[in-house]
């Protein structure tokens, strides 16, 4: 009998900032367990989550084009989109901004610098399949 490998589905993660370091930094932490896709804006990130349906999205709150606040309501406010869960990811720690991206309908919030661990935390706590 032949070994055969066991090809378990990579989780699909959409990560929107625009500061190209924290991009790269995201795709190198999660680089061996999950597909990143990336977005420069919030017009980009709501555009590429209704694309590609990602498990998860991973949201700067300040972009140009649209903010990340904005950008996460119209990915929950859209039927197709609704139940992807969206983790703010962002240099803004203020308890009043946690409680607007709540509100909003974001699933968690991760403040900058973060810890790579933090980042696999929140996919595996949040992300659907």
């Amino acid at each position: 009998m032949a070994n055969q490998a066991v090809f378990s589905k990579k989780k699909v993660v959409l990560v929107a900032d625009d500061d190209p370091s924290i991009l790269y930094a995201v795709k190198r932490v999660l680089a061996n367990s999950c597909s990143v896709i990336e977005a420069s804006n919030g017009e980009e990130a709501v555009d590429l989550s209704r694309r590609h349906k990602p498990d998860i999205v991973l949201m700067d709150m300040m972009m140009p084009k649209k903010d990340g606040i904005t950008a996460c309501a119209e990915i929950k406010a859209n039927k197709a989109t609704s139940a992807i869960p969206v983790v703010m990811l962002t240099g803004v720690g203020y308890e009043l901004n946690k409680e607007l991206a709540t509100s909003l309908g974001a699933s968690g919030y991760i403040t900058k610098p973060f810890k790579p661990q933090e980042l696999i935390d929140a996919i595996d706590q949040f992300s659907k399949s």
